[in-house]
């Protein structure tokens, strides 16, 4: 009997430290959950409502903003991301990436390039206001 004590503990020592981590975290919030559940059962049920109906508006809303939804539920937040607003695409999915004209340069390096642009001695640098009367 001392022997498969022994082979178990050698099997325990070779899983890696992450593993046993994720294994007492998801232990852990799995008695977190029974103790929440249990506690909500004794809940006024419209509460218990409201708080379930917020979380899953919430999931909802981030799996549509996202689009990080299980491939089962993807027919449904495809209705529901017309209405609601999407993440913008990263930027080296833009068209806009690759097109020289579409890059904007910063101001000092626009004005070094056209001198036509910077204001002359007579000019103003800042535009005159009229009063109007």
């Amino acid at each position: 009997m001392l022997l498969f004590a022994v082979s178990a503990v050698d099997k325990l020592r070779q899983v890696p430290l992450k593993n046993l981590a994720i294994f007492v975290l998801v232990i852990v919030a799995l008695i977190v959950a029974i103790f929440l559940i249990r506690k909500a059962a004794g809940m006024n049920r419209i509460f218990l409502v409201l708080i379930g109906g917020t979380i899953m508006a919430v999931l909802l809303m981030t799996w549509t903003y996202q689009r990080n939804e299980p491939k089962f539920l993807s027919p449904l937040i495809d209705t529901l991301a017309q209405f609601f607003p999407s993440a913008p695409k990263p930027l080296s999915a833009r068209p806009d990436k690759s097109d020289p004209s579409g890059a904007r340069k910063p101001a000092a390096q626009a004005q070094k390039e056209n001198p036509a642009a910077q204001p002359t001695k007579d000019q103003p640098t800042t535009p005159s206001r009229a009063k109007v009367y």
